[in-house]
């Protein structure tokens, strides 16, 4: 007999429990062969692995429901449990490619070619490079990766860093302390977690130090065990802060690096870091380097024009 154990925090248990647990009594009748328990947060579920995995998906799709319209229904629920889909368990749209389950219903999956070419090298990779231009969703994708990591209890630790090069502007006349001056440019990185998970999870995971979003400098001098770790914006660093980066790999750790070699904001008499371990890491066996390009694009269409133009210098 195995046991799956379901998180429900993103929801309130009321909400998909129901009024004196009407909708968990429907639950348990449409899988009369598991003993089903609920916990505040969770629920437990208890038989065979077959069943425990139909209840699964249909766990899911009440929990996205939930999270989409604000509610459920008795009618939902006799839909939702598969009635009228001949008995057939429903299952979100693509469930099976799902990389995160969002906020609000967001289903959050690899969107191309080249995306899902990045996620199954992560997959077979402890070190992979995805590079390429602004849009092409390497770093929300990585970023997706290392949060159904750590929900599937892969990892430990989410870390998420970038060099603190600046495009242009000038950080020193930013107000504030260190962190102020920081945290606008990791904005990005918190922009995709906040798609991901709740924002009161998310906070509590940022304080407890499960997930950790830093400059590229605090990095050195430590080794970062059972994490899922993200270098975005790699085409700023040096050849000699890549290598401090890259060597801070510890047991059980995934690395991701994420780069745009067209915008390298280094001074001109600087190589990139990005660009040079493209020549000397290539041949490793456990690294793996994923190209994305204009067809990847995904923000408005105008994006991958913008981009064309400026490669051809217009």
């Amino acid at each position: 007999m195995s046991e799956k154990i379901i998180s429900i925090e993103s929801i309130h248990p009321l909400d998909i429990f129901g009024v004196n647990d009407q909708n968990l009594e429907a639950l348990r009748a449409h899988f009369p062969k598991l003993k089903i328990v609920s916990r505040d947060n969770f629920i437990k579920a208890l038989g065979e692995a077959a069943d425990l995995l139909a209840f699964e998906e249909q766990v899911t799709a009440l929990v996205l429901h939930v999270e989409k319209f604000g509610r459920l229904t008795k009618a939902d629920i006799t839909r939702l449990l598969g009635s009228e889909f001949n008995g057939q368990p429903m299952t979100p749209e693509g469930h099976g490619d799902v990389l995160v389950h969002g906020k609000n219903g967001m289903l959050i999956r690899a969107r191309t070619a080249n995306q899902k070419k990045l996620v199954e090298s992560s997959e077979k990779n402890d070190l992979v490079f995805a590079i390429g231009p602004a849009g092409t969703g390497k770093t929300y994708t990585a970023v997706a990766l290392a949060v159904r990591a750590l929900k599937n209890k892969e990892i430990q630790r989410i870390i998420l860093t970038r060099p603190a090069v600046e495009a242009g502007e000038n950080l020193g006349f930013l107000p504030g302390d260190l962190k102020e001056k920081l945290d606008p440019y990791l904005q990005p990185l918190y922009d995709a977690l906040k798609d991901m998970l709740p924002g009161t999870k998310l906070l509590s995971y940022i304080e407890d130090n499960t997930i950790e979003i830093a400059p590229l400098a605090f990095m050195r001098g430590r080794t970062l065990n059972n994490a899922f770790v993200l270098l975005d914006e790699a085409q700023n660093t040096t050849p000699s802060q890549l290598k401090m980066f890259l060597t801070r790999m510890g047991s059980s750790a995934k690395f991701i690096v994420t780069g745009d070699v067209t915008q390298i904001d280094l001074p001109r008499n600087q190589t990139s870091g990005l660009i040079h371990a493209q020549s000397i890491l290539r041949a490793i066996p456990g690294i793996d380097f994923i190209y994305l390009d204009n067809s990847d694009i995904i923000r408005h269409k105008l994006v991958g024009r913008i981009i064309t133009a400026y490669g051809e210098g217009k």
